[in-house]
């Protein structure tokens, strides 16, 4: 970064740019550590202190709405099937370091990057707006002069209600979960009980009768380019039982966002991956085949995998059989070539990503979330010590309440106090699988408490945060290019 002419402070280089007669940058103001929007030439439409000709402008909606407006490449597109990253990020600050491991690890076979990700219950944890995230975002895109397309992710939308601040905000990609609406008990009912539910199903939303439908599956083996589906009334009922209402539940969903869209275009996916059990090959063809069958343009589908894809962790359960499964949803993939596979809790899944890169084909969606929080406490862990350990006692405080909407097998127990570690051993919580869990889940209760203290944290350390960040996600990203 070089000296500013008029605040004391440093600009950062990459996001200086004239257009006309105007210059814009963003900088670093010494005094106080916060960032400002510089302008000299045209200031229509920016709010700020004029100074030496020039002006000095808070990072606000209304400023950041306005330099979108100048700039196309501040605006989130959607990215359609090719191969796609989100990168979650729960302090509105890691975008400058998701960026440089772009540029560290994409050389010949482009990442598409989603830069603002969020889910409704992330915002409502971490007290955010979807404004604000797609902001923070926009605001990293400038800063490093990132000029390629870039996406922004409404993540888990549960509910029609979910959908306004998202559309309002500009959102690019919607995942709408409908997990509340999947009968995961049909997993293991009987063939009685999954005929009286099927009986209780409302077939004239679906516009077909039972009979039509079952035949659709039933009436002869599916062939598919190297997999062959046979369903008889048993896989056909669980298919239908399992997924039928959640298929119906996402429908209306993106009815309402299709209207609410008013014709923009935009990315969907259908996410039932926080589920209960895993989707069998069946029932991905059963699912897709359906949302087809109603116009429901996704882009991208996240099935529930076998194994376990749990939060801060590399991938749990047999390898061979995960990539022998993996095949077969390929094949499905393939046989519709309409969507992509997505891959939910994709953070830190070292063992699996080459597996997934080598049978998608190019048509994958990788989806992290609080790994980028987990970097920021690293830093902590190694530059005041006395900091992290007051999180990490509020983890161990917290963490039976928060962890109640997640799939763990973190033991807590296992996860040393403060008290117990020297200030040397901190930083090795953040390799170990248990503590990893620990403090990930319980960001909301950790940000409640010392928000302020972590983000004014973040921003004096800028530069290690940033370097962390490449580090991690150049690993992640390298087994896609």
């Amino acid at each position: 970064m070089t000296q500013l002419p008029f605040p004391q402070g440093t600009i950062y280089p990459d996001s200086t740019i004239t257009q006309g007669n105007t210059t814009y940058a963003l900088a670093k103001i010494t005094a106080t550590g916060e960032k400002r929007l510089l302008i000299q030439g045209d200031m229509a439409g920016f709010a700020g202190e004029q100074v030496d000709g020039g002006m000095v402008c808070g990072l606000t909606a209304v400023n950041a709405h306005t330099l979108r407006s100048k700039f196309s490449w501040l605006n989130p597109v959607p990215l359609g099937r090719q191969t796609s990253f989100g990168f979650g990020d729960r302090l509105g600050s890691a975008t400058p370091g998701h960026i440089a491991s772009l540029r560290d690890a994409v050389q010949d076979k482009p990442i598409a990057p989603i830069f603002a990700q969020q889910s409704v219950r992330e915002n409502t944890r971490t007290g955010r707006t979807p404004q604000g995230v797609l902001d923070d975002a926009m605001w990293g895109v400038f800063q490093e002069g990132w000029r390629e397309p870039w996406g922004a992710d409404a993540d888990h939308v549960k509910e029609v209600a979910d959908l306004a601040p998202f559309v309002a905000a500009g959102y690019t990609f919607y995942t709408i979960d409908p997990s509340d609406y999947v009968d995961s008990a049909a997993q293991t009912d009987s063939l009685e009980m999954l005929r009286q539910k099927a009986e209780q199903f409302p077939w004239a939303e679906w516009g077909t009768t039972y009979e039509a439908l079952f035949a659709r599956y039933c009436a002869a083996p599916l062939a598919l380019d190297g997999l062959t589906l046979v369903f008889d009334e048993t896989i056909f009922l669980r298919a239908l039982v399992k997924y039928g209402r959640a298929i119906g539940h996402t429908a209306v969903i993106a009815q309402s966002l299709s209207a609410q869209m008013a014709g923009q275009a935009y990315d969907l996916e259908m996410s039932i991956d926080e589920t209960d059990t895993p989707t069998s090959i069946h029932e991905h063809f059963f699912i897709a085949n359906e949302l087809i069958r109603r116009d429901i343009p996704v882009v991208s589908l996240a099935p529930r995998f076998v194994g376990k894809f749990q939060k801060g962790v590399d991938y749990i359960g047999d390898i061979p059989q995960f990539e022998a499964e993996l095949a077969q949803h390929v094949a499905i993939l393939h046989h519709f070539d309409r969507y992509k596979l997505s891959i939910h809790t994709g953070s830190d899944k070292f063992s699996i990503y080459g597996i997934i890169n080598e049978q998608a084909q190019g048509y994958a969606h990788v989806k992290t979330a609080g790994t980028s929080y987990l970097e920021a406490l690293r830093v902590i862990a190694v530059q005041d010590p006395p900091f992290f350990r007051q999180a990490l006692d509020l983890a161990h405080e917290r963490f039976q309440t928060d962890r109640k909407t997640y799939f763990l097998d973190c033991q807590p127990e296992k996860v040393p106090t403060s008290s117990q570690l020297t200030d040397e051993q901190l930083p090795d919580l953040l390799e170990d699988f248990d503590a990893r869990q620990l403090l990930h889940v319980t960001f909301g209760s950790i940000l409640d408490v010392y928000g302020d203290a972590l983000h004014t944290f973040i921003a004096n350390h800028e530069t290690a945060y940033r370097a962390g960040l490449e580090r991690h996600f150049a690993r992640h990203l390298r087994p896609f290019c």
